[in-house]
């Protein structure tokens, strides 16, 4: 079962990744859906999961459980920040049967809120494989800004393709809030 709720947003929980989580966690990162817009090529194991779960959170990043009505639907963090900088990047993977709800969007939401009102960070970045156009649509939604192109830096399927390099400026993320 998952962890206890760090954050609520409008459609997910945000809760503590528990070892129990491990064997979703390595059934969500194998899936081949999943597994083509990150940068993983091999397979991961329940056990090490369990390695990642024991380190969650050892660096100063930030990784929860997505969950809706107490199911888990996918996993999002803030990695550690550059603390000179005031800089962290943003991650996120969902299952596929949870794709189109707006979960993931909610969930980038929150952690950006966290990173800004609770991490005081002044800046939250992420990548984005120019094949995965839902992922950057996410980021717009949330309101991040399109930075620049990696060009043919990452390999997926056989191909290399871009990497799009977004980001959010605290007094952007302000702003937005404010309009809301």
């Amino acid at each position: 079962m998952p962890g206890p709720v760090f954050r609520r947003g409008e459609t997910v929980e945000l809760r503590t990744v528990e070892e129990e989580d491990a064997g979703f966690l390595a059934e969500l990162v194998n899936d081949p859906r999943v597994r083509a817009g990150t940068a993983m090529a091999t397979p991961v194991s329940e056990a090490d999961e369990r390695e990642w779960i024991d380190a969650v959170g050892d660096d100063g990043g930030v990784h929860l459980l997505a969950c809706v009505d107490g199911d888990p639907v996918g996993i999002a963090g803030v990695n550690a920040p550059n603390e000179t900088w005031g800089v962290a990047e943003l991650g996120y993977q969902f299952a596929p049967d949870a794709w189109g709800n707006g979960y993931a969007t909610d969930a980038a939401r929150e952690l950006c809120a966290h990173a800004f009102a609770e991490r005081r960070l002044h800046k939250v970045s992420a990548k984005v494989y120019e094949t995965n156009p839902a992922s950057a649509r996410v980021l717009e939604k949330v309101g991040f800004v399109e930075e620049g192109r990696h060009r043919r830096e990452a390999f997926v399927d056989g191909e290399h393709v871009d990497v799009r390099r977004f980001g959010l400026l605290a007094d952007e993320w302000r702003s937005e809030a404010d309009s809301r």
